[in-house]
């Protein structure tokens, strides 16, 4: 193995300074948007828990960094978090190829799936397999979040308020508040290290929120493809929260203000995303792919990342040069307890929507203890073996 560490690339393959190389990294991504079920919230527990945990690649203050960054800006919280880490110790490159990494299996995914939706007619088989999977999904997001606050949270008195009002907050509203997250983290800041204008008595300055911008993409052939670049780049960089919150955006969109699909459509195209690994924001593929085929998918994808990869890297360096001061580490913690409050909170909002009578729940509790019980079992054979069982129960409980 030492022979292949040779000085070619060397500041790509060199694990002395963090003891992983590139190419490790972006093949972790690789395989994680390959089997990682459950969306936004169970891939963030992943990563902590394989390298933050398990491999140490990255310290507890890289990740909180990283989920802070996600949690402000726009765009989908998974895929953001990624990026970041990747940016951490190999900064443009890292960030472009963990990213591309993160992405690509479950888009090559959702484009095969739209190809069988046209060709077939839709893909009955698509609710029995989300009848199972959707349940264990519970179980295992459940476990993560609880791992993340026990971690994260754990006996801190000022953080656990956060955490409990931002979990309330997101199952009251089923979304997640970007003003909540910067609250929080003013916050912690002020209470933990507050400014010297503060201690000697200064009024408080306006707090800035984070610039928003739209990505937009031009030379593309074809009116369609260009609106379809436009309003999804639109949704990628003015949409915050994580995962399903784009949903609701999307439906406003793609459904009334555009009629580009129907309702039964747009409901399949969501089921697509939760039944596929990586980012339920891979939903805007298969909705491209359905509106103007590949090429479609292509640019629907494209438009939503690509803000979410700017929002990540330009502020990034400031993040990594500043994120040792006292007040900059009290607000990641704010923002972090509270972003963590807000997984929590998702837990219950989509348990709400897989969790439909007690075959569900027996599945989804049955995950937990699994879980619990054995810490190494991997998801893809708990996800595997649900899907098999919505594909045998579902019928027989379904009325025809």
């Amino acid at each position: 193995m030492s022979d292949l560490k040779t000085t070619v690339m060397p500041d790509v393959s060199t694990t002395s300074a963090h003891g992983y190389t590139l190419w490790q990294l972006v093949r972790y991504m690789l395989a994680l948007g390959t089997w990682g079920f459950g969306g936004p919230v169970a891939l963030a527990g992943y990563m902590y828990r394989d390298l933050v945990e398990r491999r140490q690649w990255f310290t507890d203050a890289d990740y909180k960094e990283g989920l802070a960054l996600a949690q402000l800006m726009p765009g989908p919280l998974a895929a953001q978090l990624a990026i970041y880490l990747g940016f951490v110790h190999y900064r443009l490159r890292g960030a472009s190829l963990v990213g591309a990494a993160f992405v690509l299996p479950s888009f090559l995914m959702v484009v095969g799936l739209g190809a069988a939706y046209t060709t077939y007619g839709g893909i009955g088989w698509m609710q029995s397999v989300f009848y199972g999977v959707g349940a264990a999904v519970i179980g295992i997001i459940a476990m993560s979040a609880y791992k993340l606050t026990s971690k994260s949270v754990g006996k801190d008195r000022l953080l656990w308020p956060i955490f409990l009002v931002s979990a309330a907050v997101t199952v009251a509203t089923q979304s997640e508040e970007v003003w909540l997250f910067l609250g929080a983290g003013v916050l912690v800041w002020l209470w933990r290290a507050p400014p010297a204008w503060l201690r000697h008595g200064s009024g408080l300055h306006s707090v800035a929120a984070p610039i928003a911008g739209m990505f937009a993409l031009h030379s593309i052939d074809g009116v369609k493809l260009k609106q379809i670049g436009l309003y999804f780049a639109y949704a990628g960089s003015f949409v915050f929260g994580s995962g399903l919150a784009i949903v609701p955006f999307l439906y406003g969109g793609v459904v009334k203000e555009y009629g580009w699909l129907t309702d039964r459509q747009f409901v399949d195209a969501v089921a697509v995303a939760m039944i596929t690994p990586g980012p339920v924001v891979i939903t805007t593929g298969f909705i491209g792919f359905l509106v103007s085929g590949f090429w479609g998918a292509v640019v629907a994808a494209l438009a939503t990342f690509v803000p979410c990869y700017l929002f990540t890297v330009i502020p990034a360096p400031y993040f990594k040069k500043y994120g040792k001061r006292p007040d900059v580490i009290a607000f990641v913690d704010g923002v972090t307890a509270a972003a963590i409050g807000s997984i929590a909170g998702a837990v219950i909002v989509i348990g709400q929507r897989s969790i439909t009578d007690w075959i569900t729940a027996a599945l989804a509790l049955a995950t937990v203890a699994v879980l619990w019980r054995f810490k190494k079992l991997p998801e893809p054979a708990i996800v595997a073996a649900a899907a098999i069982i919505g594909l045998v129960v579902h019928p027989l409980v379904t009325p025809l």
